[in-house]
């Protein structure tokens, strides 16, 4: 019976239940019922981690309880079972599992089996095939194991020799390979990722929202590209960690697969249950938990960093240079009239609202109010936050402003506006008139100007001189 419990268990750590199974079930055919038998029977279904493989496993149980009622493994096994349930799906299994949980304290109240059953619904379940529980717990084990030896060398050569005394345990196989490789020359890196793992990833996080900060406010011509590009580097050095704790998961599948070919017995308890996962000479490894406190604590000091850094980006967006807007009477030696009862460019553009508004043109200072304008000017001020480069930049929004430009001689993307932002100029002939003019229109997210003018023989740095000077002009910043 030993044989082939032990065969079956190792089966299972090897990755082929159903082969265990196979085995189990043909034993207790054979040779009748055996608690041992039904304990890797239902292990056998449980580590396929299916809802159909869970219900044959509680069906296991509860036949192998109705023939040893008292046997600690069983108890242990089916307790462990029901604690994964959900509640919601499974309640009625929720429900008998703190019956049998309640039994096991009875009878074995300092058992591993009662520490693993207790355990089970808040930490990750050995036997499971998922991925995510398996790399968990290989790097719980391992961090554990380096964290509590003086040397990497001998936390590995500590893990071979309890690999070596259960050679079918698959957590104590992967422990092994994992401690070898982290031991191996040239890999202080990947331990310190391993050991440091949050401290790392907070300490990257910071970083991050650090550049998303400057961005967004001292440093706004940083793209937000360079951030994400910062966080995939910073990412990088766990690919390599990933690929060395995959390759430990891989040669310990090997290792577990060959050993299945030379299954050892093992000790029996008062039970009749193997005498723990471990085996002779081995220890039995503590449950691990599905979430620590550290975790906790750094994933409630991260959620504070990202609500930080999401205020001061949605602050960011929403905010707009204030600007107060000067209106002449007369600039620059010319006469200036209001233009806004009979031409304001700005409300031909949809949605526009400014808060404060000014539109003059200034002509010679005896000169009839229709006569060709020295300068045009007309700026606005308000909430613009969502101004974008391409609205200033767009080729329809000089023309929905000025109106079509007849006879345009070329249309360029100027530097920025009088206080940064975007400003986009063109030069034309003037249809009326004959005569050169140009103009320059600007936006931020306080503010919108145009700005035209007798352009003579002006050559573009001119031109964009020109309409920065007239918008400082006529927009000041706001005090306070």
């Amino acid at each position: 019976m030993n044989d082939i419990r032990t065969r079956a268990d190792a089966l299972i750590a090897a990755g082929r239940p159903a082969e265990a199974r196979t085995a189990a079930r043909e034993a207790l055919d054979e040779n009748g019922p055996d608690a041992g038998l039904f304990l890797a029977l239902a292990r056998a279904h449980m580590a396929e981690d299916d809802d159909d493989h869970d219900d044959a496993a509680e069906r296991v149980f509860r036949e192998g309880l109705d023939a040893f009622p008292d046997d600690v493994g069983l108890l242990g096994g089916y307790a462990g079972l029901c604690a994964r349930t959900d509640g919601f799906e499974r309640p009625g299994r929720r429900a008998r599992g703190e019956e049998v949980l309640a039994r096991l304290r009875e009878i074995a109240p300092n058992s591993p089996e009662l520490l693993r059953a207790e355990s089970a619904g808040s930490s990750v379940a050995a036997d499971e095939k998922d991925g995510a529980s398996v790399r968990r717990m290989q790097s719980f084990d391992a961090a554990r194991a380096l964290a509590d030896a003086p040397s990497p060398e001998a936390a590995a050569a500590r893990a071979a020799r309890w690999a070596a005394a259960a050679p079918h345990d698959r957590r104590l196989a992967v422990l092994a390979e994992t401690t070898a490789a982290l031991a191996a020359p040239g890999h202080a890196r990947a331990r310190f990722l391993l050991l440091r793992r949050l401290e790392y990833r907070f300490t990257a996080g910071l970083l991050l929202a650090l550049l998303v900060i400057l961005r967004l406010t001292v440093l706004p011509g940083i793209p937000f590209g360079v951030a994400a590009g910062a966080g995939l580097l910073l990412q990088l050095p766990f690919l390599s960690l990933r690929k060395l704790l995959r390759a430990a998961r891989d040669r310990a599948a090997l290792r577990m697969t060959e050993a299945v070919a030379e299954p050892e017995p093992e000790p029996e308890d008062e039970g009749g249950s193997p005498a723990g996962a471990g085996g002779f000479g081995a220890p039995e490894l503590p449950p691990v938990p599905r979430v620590t406190r550290r975790e906790y604590a750094f994933a409630g000091a991260g959620a504070v960093l990202l609500l930080l850094v999401g205020g001061a980006a949605y602050a960011s967006s929403v905010a707009y240079p204030r600007y107060d807007v000067v209106a002449h009477d007369e600039y620059r030696g010319l006469t200036g009239y209001d233009l806004r009862e009979e031409y304001d460019p700005f409300r031909s553009v949809p949605g526009f609202t400014p808060e404060r508004s000014a539109a003059r043109v200034y002509v010679e200072e005896d000169a009839a109010r229709d006569a060709p304008a020295e300068y045009l000017v007309a700026v606005a001020a308000g909430d613009f936050h969502e101004t974008r480069e391409a609205h200033v930049r767009d080729a329809e929004t000089m023309a929905a402003l000025v109106g079509p430009l007849t006879a345009t001689n070329e249309v360029w993307e100027a530097g920025a506006g009088p206080y940064g932002g975007w400003m986009q100029c063109a030069r034309y002939t003037e249809a009326s008139s004959g005569t050169l003019r140009s103009v320059c229109l600007w936006a931020d997210k306080g503010s919108f100007g145009l700005a035209a003018f007798t352009a003579g023989d002006m050559d573009r740095a001119e031109v964009e001189a020109t309409a920065r000077s007239v918008g400082a002009d006529f927009l000041r910043p706001a005090a306070g």
